[in-house]
């Protein structure tokens, strides 16, 4: 009830939620909504603007832009939550590891550094161009670069939950390791983590537009917002409706997840709970 009470006193972050909301739904309904089929071509339309026929007008092959951006989000959102569980599951599971067990901290710890020693998108254009195209392929290249900010959360996490005194009390006790781990530490960590995917997700989608935008990305023949931009940007004069409506669905996504993320950043941390309540 608190997070409710805090998006409705954010009335800012509360018209997030709600595009939020109507793009997941979208995404979901694409066949439902679209009213072409989105790889369907009519050269006798191509550069139609917006009318009551085509709502966002047509690109240079006459294919709607109003159904591409619908199946686009489909495309987009399913990428970002692949990003989510890539960086979260093994984030997690080497935070865990290298925070619990001090032995094998040194060698894991020092591999994350290595890779946060790269700017984000440079890793991700270098592991994209080793991997080839793909969405699993772009999922795996643009999780890495999440993976390191993860790890290193939840290894600070980690060593700080195991120097609780209930903690130390459960070891003493000869509990077993792995009932500690998910029984005791795992649990405490979920507010951050839920906080952190939220970010991951805004950010990741722009991330994988980018590497659309650069050909580098999910091939072509799939309708997502980066190769709408990336297809319309020899039209920017001409047809500029080919890069607002996929642009727009891209800054309005980031935007409400981020203050989404915000409130429930403010709402799970307990230090912050008093803000809220007096916001």
């Amino acid at each position: 009830m608190r997070l409710f009470s805090a998006f409705y006193r954010r009335k800012i972050a509360l018209a997030g939620l709600l595009v939020i909301g109507a793009i997941l739904f979208a995404a979901l309904s694409a066949p439902l909504i679209a009213p072409f089929e989105p790889r369907r071509m009519n050269p006798v339309d191509k550069l139609r603007p917006p009318d009551s026929t085509y709502y966002f007008g047509t690109d240079n092959f006459g294919r709607d832009i109003f159904s591409r951006v619908v199946f686009g989000a489909r495309t987009s959102l399913t990428g970002s939550a692949g990003v989510i569980l890539f960086s979260l599951s093994l984030g997690v599971l080497i935070g865990v590891t290298s925070g619990y067990f001090r032995k094998i901290e040194p060698y894991l710890m020092r591999l994350i550094d290595v890779l946060m020693a790269f700017p984000p998108l440079l890793l991700a254009l270098v592991l994209v161009s080793i991997l080839g195209r793909g969405m699993v392929n772009v999922i795996i290249a643009v999780g890495a670069t999440y993976l390191t900010r993860t790890t290193r959360i939840v290894y600070g996490l980690t060593l700080k939950l195991r120097e609780e005194p209930y903690i130390e009390a459960a070891i003493a006790s000869g509990v077993k390791e792995r009932h500690i781990i998910f029984r005791h530490i795992l649990p405490n960590m979920m507010s951050p983590l839920i906080v952190q995917a939220t970010f991951t997700f805004a950010f990741s989608l722009l991330d994988m537009a980018a590497l659309d935008f650069l050909g580098l990305g999910i091939p072509p023949s799939t309708p997502s917002w980066g190769n709408m931009l990336s297809e319309g940007s020899m039209y920017l004069t001409r047809a500029p409706w080919l890069l607002i409506f996929p642009g727009s669905c891209i800054v309005l996504t980031v935007l409400s997840f981020n203050l989404a993320g915000d409130v429930l950043r403010d709402g799970l941390d307990p230090h912050l709970r008093r803000d809220i309540e007096g916001v």
